[in-house]
């Protein structure tokens, strides 16, 4: 019990030290679209919110990658939903219980389900207000696939290291039915650097970042101080951008 007090309080004094106030995530779940019970975290923004960002995850992750980052988005005024897919593993500590439940790894495509069902969630926690997609590699795959089918849902979309990695479905073909604010970037490697290019190039979106950093690594890790120390400032920088084109204008 000792150990997990001074884990929490260890935990606390680098949220405030960072100048992020303690943002308590709640444990949620709920239905995907075809049924299958789905976990996750809920974090409440500090203040008025600008809206709702479902965090979509890596191959063999769970929402434990989004630890870290959930509370600098609660400090910028974004609630999060980070979610646990069906596809996913045992990535940041943390055992995936959607994935445990569904029982073997079905593949990336068959996790779209878990993330309509984020969105429906969103929809009913946060009635009125807008609605952001983050991806994560396959998820930021997904996140495309997912916002061309549901044009009045998303105001936004993020995508960390997209590619064309589902099998069946042409990730650049929903990016061109795709016109909300688009923001992409990569790891610092060209192959990821084109594939990002490609896709948001595809969209007829009047704001798009194509980021390119000067430090970066796969996915929404690029944003973690464990997984980029050299890069994550610069790239949250980006990121808080964007966000901020996205805000509930001031009045």
């Amino acid at each position: 019990m000792l150990v997990r007090v001074c884990r929490i309080l260890f935990t606390t004094a680098l949220l405030l030290g960072a100048g992020i106030g303690l943002a308590l995530a709640e444990p949620v779940s709920f239905p995907a679209s075809d049924g299958l019970s789905v976990d996750g975290d809920f974090t409440a923004a500090q203040g008025a919110p600008n809206g709702v960002i479902l965090l979509f995850h890596q191959a063999g992750s769970n929402h434990a990658e989004y630890a870290p980052i959930a509370p600098r988005l609660a400090a910028l005024g974004w609630s999060s939903l980070a979610i646990d897919q069906r596809s996913g593993g045992g990535l940041f500590g943390h055992t995936n219980t959607t994935a445990a439940r569904a029982g073997r790894d079905p593949g990336y495509a068959a996790a779209l389900p878990d993330l309509e069902g984020a969105l429906a969630y969103a929809r009913a926690k946060a009635p009125g207000q807008r609605i952001v997609v983050w991806g994560s590699s396959y998820s930021a795959a997904l996140v495309f696939v997912l916002a061309a089918k549901h044009p009045d849902d998303i105001a936004g979309v993020l995508a960390f290291s997209p590619g064309e990695y589902i099998a069946g479905m042409s990730i650049s073909a929903a990016a061109a039915k795709i016109r909300v604010p688009i923001f992409v970037t990569s790891a610092s490697d060209r192959d990821e650097e084109h594939e990002a290019a490609h896709i948001i190039g595809a969209s007829p979106a009047n704001i798009k970042v194509d980021y390119v950093p000067s430090h970066g690594v796969h996915g929404s890790s690029t944003l973690r101080e464990d997984r980029n120390p050299s890069g994550m400032a610069e790239n949250w920088r980006a990121v808080q951008g964007f966000l901020d084109q996205l805000a509930v204008p001031t009045h």
